[in-house]
């Protein structure tokens, strides 16, 4: 398999490490507008590989160089302004962004799958389908699949069953519309139920990701290893099910947005996406969720939010 990286900073390179530590790929292509730097991180990572089992070809290129991969990763992104933590506030240079980007290398590898770590993820998800001419299956967004993570870790020390068994996902927005569907948490069958413990708990995800901005400036580490789980899943066809932004078409009556949901991944990208139960509630939070993704759409359009 060929695997393609648009930016080498913080993520980009995270990601890059993680696929070499991981032995997924045959080959991988790294790109940054500062040449030089995708060329060092090659470099890097080619030494790296000394200490591996796994034979892999990693270079860096133009976007020409993408020719024929099967995923490309979108790790590409503008700073966030300092002090501030809102993803918001990246959707309108990040969209400009990809606007100049992503053609280039869809032209280079036009039946790859996209997957996007940058942020506003479900903006840019959303974006990109257009941007890349890809139909919505192949564009994939990391979206809550880190919340999801976060909050599966949380419930696991409380009720001592490894988070690998349990089954409860945050869906909707990868921001502050997001929310936990506990009609359908469960492990071995038997539902968990939503206590205000629980829902203690999940403020903590929300939160978490804005914890880590402040105290280290960016997130890199958990983002990168969601980011491969996805790539390997395509790359294995593996047919897992991660909550991952897709650009929606009727899903839960949703049109016109990006949103996390769960979804079957496999070789080619997205399978199949799957519908929870949810009560009442949890379906007015997944419209609220769609408007609130709606306005940041439109605010990175330059529109009205």
């Amino acid at each position: 398999m060929k695997i393609g990286i648009i930016g080498t900073g913080r993520v980009g390179s995270a990601l890059a490490y993680t696929l070499v530590h991981r032995g997924i790929g045959d080959e991988l292509v790294l790109y940054n507008r500062q040449q030089a730097v995708a060329e060092g991180e090659a470099l890097d990572l080619e030494h790296a590989l000394a200490f591996t089992q796994r034979r892999m070809e990693v270079t860096a290129g133009p976007p020409e160089a993408f020719a024929g991969a099967d995923v490309i990763a979108l790790c590409a992104s503008r700073p966030l302004p300092p002090g501030e933590s809102d993803r918001r506030l990246l959707g309108p240079e990040n969209v400009d962004l990809c606007r100049e980007l992503l053609p280039r290398f869809a032209r280079a590898a036009p039946h790859a799958c996209l997957v996007i770590l940058s942020n506003p993820v479900d903006v840019l998800s959303y974006y990109a389908v257009e941007q890349t001419g890809f139909p919505p299956e192949r564009v994939l967004g990391c979206g809550t699949l880190v919340d999801s993570a976060r909050f599966r870790a949380m419930l696991s020390r409380e009720v001592g069953i490894n988070p690998f068994d349990l089954r409860a996902y945050v869906m909707g927005e990868h921001g502050p519309a997001q929310f936990p569907v506990m009609s359908s948490a469960q492990a071995g069958g038997e539902h968990l139920e939503n206590t205000p413990a629980r829902q203690a708990m999940f403020r903590e995800v929300v939160h978490a990701g804005y914890a880590i901005l402040r105290n280290k400036g960016y997130t890199s580490h958990a983002v990168a290893m969601a980011g491969s789980l996805l790539i390997e899943a395509m790359a294995f066809d593996t047919r897992q099910t991660f909550p991952v932004s897709q650009r929606l078409d009727g899903y839960l009556g949703e049109r016109d947005v990006a949103l996390s949901v769960p979804a079957v991944v496999g070789r080619g990208g997205v399978r199949k996406l799957l519908q929870p139960g949810m009560n009442d509630t949890e379906r007015r939070l997944f419209r609220e969720a769609a408007e609130s993704v709606r306005d940041a759409i439109r605010l990175a359009a330059g529109g009205p939010a």
